[in-house]
């Protein structure tokens, strides 16, 4: 047996194994969204619910001011570890550690100046006399959004160990102390949006800051973060690879996310509602499928590096398996759509038909793309995708307002999300194939 068979069959391994992990974990964790959607609107109310589900997504842009920090670090700590590097992949993690701190307190100071100046009521269409410590609720929970963003980073240490079930146990840990939280505010009868925001906003934090000296003062203290290991050169080099990451996460986070706020502003918060319900259904199958995906993303990185393309056709061929599979599930889903719904909310909010057949198109379409974006990010081909998901962004964010200003139909924004993503999907494949067959030149390449 040969070297080089040793190093795939032990890089197989390990994905197999983080594979395995991650579905008992993220089976876990879809569980425990289900349950805190059903909880969480039994608490609030619809039009409550939809506020916090507006504030979540407006919160989630703060998680990616890193820069892509993170996953430049994923990303930089697979190739430092590859070559047996410790000494630049300790100054790669000092750098990213202490970047951070210094990102996160202006932005801190900048966000509270915002929501203490800002007509929030009006900016998303919602009644002060229904909800009125809106900027309170912000405040509180933005600061712990902001807190957690330091400690984050130890979810993509361990995706550049290729570990990124520990990530998704980080991750769900949180979630299930969220769940906990909110369990106890629906048994003690408070209906508060504020403690419902604290719950969700400090469960992560305290994980995090858990889970700190478990992973660096015990398990890898040769890799703690320290001072003396910053440097600047390795910060430039993050920096240049992270905002590339930063501006994929931000193009992408506008393409979904800032639809709930379009859709409070020029509909109503209650419909942000049945539109994030539907999502979180059929994200089901895009969070099954980033599971197996997930690990690729860095083995890829440790292979493209020992420039083993053999391994990454195969990983390629089980990946195009996976997607016909998925085909017939999305059908299942959007059959028993209506029966899953009634036991999952029961009367509370209904969903449209129409609008369930749209979104299990849109997550399809997304699902596709990511099985080529995490191979893609993996070798570091990332200038193409980031050209491709700006441009749909700022294609997207016009026309979604132009739609929803004339036409007044949710269906149309499901639909222009559908159209926005789909030439990515085309290109992301299409790159990948010259890639992996040596036929990618100029913006192909990179």
């Amino acid at each position: 047996m040969t070297q080089q068979t040793v190093v795939d069959n032990k890089r197989t391994a390990l994905i197999k194994k983080n594979i395995i992990a991650s579905f008992l974990i993220k089976g876990w964790s879809a569980v425990v969204q289900l349950l805190l959607v059903t909880l969480t609107l039994n608490c609030l109310g619809a039009y409550e619910n939809g506020i916090w589900l507006t504030i979540s997504s407006m919160l989630i842009w703060i998680d990616n001011f890193d820069i892509g920090l993170g996953n430049g670090l994923r990303n930089r700590l697979a190739e430092y570890i590859a070559h047996d590097d410790i000494d630049k992949a300790r100054k790669a993690v000092s750098s990213t550690f202490y970047m951070l701190i210094i990102i996160i307190i202006p932005v801190v100071l900048i966000m509270n100046l915002l929501i203490w100046n800002l007509d929030l009521y009006t900016f998303l269409n919602i009644n002060p006399n229904r909800v009125g410590n809106l900027n309170i609720i912000l405040s509180t929970a933005t600061i712990l959004v902001c807190s957690t963003f330091i400690f984050k980073f130890i979810g993509n240490f361990y995706m550049g160990l290729q570990m990124p079930a520990i990530n998704n146990l980080l991750v769900t840990s949180g979630q299930t102390l969220s769940l906990i939280g909110t369990a106890i505010i629906y048994v003690l009868g408070i209906r508060s949006l504020w403690l419902i925001a604290v719950v969700n906003t400090l469960s992560p934090l305290l994980v995090y800051l858990i889970s700190y000296p478990f992973t660096f003062y015990r398990k890898y203290k040769n890799l703690r973060p320290s001072f003396g290991f910053v440097e600047i050169p390795v910060m430039k080099d993050l920096f240049n690879v992270g905002m590339k990451f930063f501006l994929l996460q931000m193009s992408a986070i506008i393409l979904f996310m800032s639809s709930n706020i379009i859709i409070s502003k020029y509909f109503s918060p209650e419909m942000v509602t049945p539109y994030q319900i539907s999502y979180r259904y059929f994200s089901l199958i895009q969070l099954l499928f980033t599971i197996i995906c997930v690990p690729y993303w860095t083995a890829t990185t440790d292979a493209y590096q020992r420039n083993d393309k053999a391994w990454i056709l195969q990983s390629n061929r089980m990946l195009n398996k996976i997607v016909l599979l998925i085909i017939p599930i999305v059908i299942i889903m959007i059959t028993f759509s209506d029966f899953v719904y009634s036991i999952w909310i029961g009367s509370v909010v209904k969903i449209p038909f129409s609008m369930t057949v749209i979104m299990a198109i849109y997550i399809f379409i997304l699902t596709v793309s990511i099985r080529y974006s995490f191979i893609l990010n993996g070798v570091g081909a990332l200038n193409l995708q980031l050209i491709m998901t700006i441009t749909a962004a700022i294609v997207y964010i016009v026309a979604a307002v132009l739609i929803s200003h004339f036409s007044k139909n949710i269906n149309y924004l499901l639909i222009l999300m559908c159209l926005v993503n789909t030439p990515g999907l085309f290109v992301n494949a299409i790159q990948y194939h010259k890639i992996i067959n040596g036929k990618a030149k100029g913006i192909w390449r990179k």
